[in-house]
């Protein structure tokens, strides 16, 4: 489907009134920056996790998994330089004190600030197109001077001295720095050798400073990391092993290979030797979805120096110590789940009437099907419903829907990607055709095609 202009609004609309999305704290008027997810939205997450983790752990023989904790010990921030360098550009309008992000201000006037750029750089941007950068609140042109503002998010978990500055911690700014500080506790404990990876999916927090673009930048987000431990020489081939994985993967999952490209750093921080992103043809053009980098052995180096616990490996092949190098691969659970909900939204006609439907791949789907009997009033009908729904939900995500004239519970399907929807009708009883006795109907939400199938083939059928 091509993308329209107004496809933001169709997939936010289609999320809160089908389930997939809700805004934060709505009752209390909403919390910026914080979505919760629905009943099918959960379900979709939880299945764009499964698929990532079956592509990382269980496919690779090398790479295992961790769940590391969300607070740490302060002194790990410390070591990455996110307590000194984690920062975004901040400025305020002068007219209605709104903050925002400098670096996306410019951009909205075709102006690109890099992320290694110093605040004195970036005022020296800013202020070169002051008469063209308006408040995106007030439509004003007064602000004030670039600075810089630390995304950390403070914590007093563990602090008890009711002081914020005293002794801080922090809600972690992102997963990888938990799996730095357990290599030594993953190769001790495992029966892994270099090269191997550590794959993790939890939840980071950064106080960004204008969230925009629904879901696709958060406070509290969810990431997918690997990071693969490498001899110093090996790091660049490997690198370019993920590279092609990590693209292929999305291709493997249904996306159109016009709707990604990868984008070079142009310029990388001082630890790195290659860094590319992943980007995605979203409602409001390509973005960032998945980084992809190399970089080197600043991570591991950084904690044995500020832990003073050695991050050595002895290869057992060649007797030589060394500290690994890093190629990690990292995307969002969210930005996936937003490049899923656009890239399986289609419009067509089916039956003479339009329709919204999800064409999720299967693995992916909330529902993988949906159990109706063909009228609620009719207990014969509904018990045998019941029967099949129980039978097919050992084995599947499935869902009992009584609600409306069958037509109407197709559409309701068909919005939520539902691969297939079971009827069971008057001739699963046998009443007037016996041949038909405990067969379904079943339908194909891509082609609404519908075939008979016997209740004893349904599952295989399915699956």
């Amino acid at each position: 489907m091509e993308r329209s202009a107004d496809m933001m609004e169709k997939v936010v609309s289609l999320c809160k009134r089908r389930g997939f999305v809700f805004p934060g704290s709505e009752i209390y008027g909403g919390f910026v920056g914080s979505f919760d997810y629905g009943p099918y939205g959960v379900e979709l997450a939880n299945n764009i996790k499964a698929a990532w983790w079956q592509a990382m752990v269980n496919r690779e023989s090398n790479v295992v998994g961790l769940d590391s904790a969300i607070v740490t010990h302060p002194k790990v921030w410390e070591a990455s330089g996110h307590v000194g360098g984690f920062s975004d550009p901040l400025v305020e309008c002068k007219e209605c004190n709104t903050r925002s992000r400098a670096d996306h201000l410019l951009e909205e006037v075709g102006v690109f600030a890099d992320e290694k750029m110093t605040v004195e750089e970036i005022n020296t941007v800013f202020d070169s197109v002051r008469d063209k950068i308006v408040c995106p609140k007030c439509g004003q042109k007064n602000f004030g001077s670039v600075t810089k503002f630390n995304l950390l998010a403070k914590t007093n978990l563990g602090n008890f001295k009711d002081d914020w500055n005293a002794d801080p911690t922090y809600l972690r700014g992102e997963t990888c720095q938990g799996i730095y500080i357990n290599f030594k506790n993953v190769l001790d404990s495992t029966r892994v050798k270099v090269p191997f990876g550590i794959a993790q999916i939890g939840k980071a927090f950064r106080n960004e400073i204008a969230p925009r673009q629904y879901i696709f930048r958060k406070r509290e987000f969810e990431q997918m990391e690997m990071q693969m431990f490498v001899a110093p020489e090996a790091e660049m081939t490997v690198y370019e092993e993920w590279k092609k994985k990590r693209m292929q993967y999305y291709l493997d999952l249904g996306f159109k290979q016009e709707n990604l490209r990868w984008h070079e750093h142009e310029n990388l921080v001082f630890y790195a030797k290659a860094a590319f992103d992943i980007e995605y043809n979203f409602p409001f053009g390509f973005k960032e979805m998945e980084g992809v980098h190399a970089r080197g052995d600043y991570d591991l180096t950084q904690h044995q120096k500020f832990s003073g616990v050695s991050m050595e490996y002895l290869d057992p092949y060649t007797n030589e110590k060394y500290i690994p190098h890093v190629v990690e691969t990292s995307v969002g659970v969210d930005r996936t789940f937003l490049a899923v909900m656009t890239e399986f939204y289609d419009e067509d006609e089916l039956g003479g009437e339009k329709r919204v439907v999800l064409r999720f791949p299967k693995k992916l789907a909330p529902i993988k099907v949906a159990v109706f009997p063909l009228l609620k009033n009719r207990p014969e009908l509904v018990e045998k419903a019941k029967e099949v729904f129980a039978l097919v939900s050992e084995h599947m995500r499935a869902e009992f829907d009584d609600n409306g004239n069958v037509g109407k519970r197709y559409r309701r399907q068909d919005e939520i990607g539902t691969p297939y929807c079971v009827t069971i009708d008057f001739d699963t009883l046998g009443e007037e055709k016996p041949e038909f006795k405990d067969t379904v109907t079943v339908r194909d939400r891509d082609t609404g095609e519908q075939v008979r199938v016997a209740i004893t083939e349904l599952i295989e059928y399915l699956k």
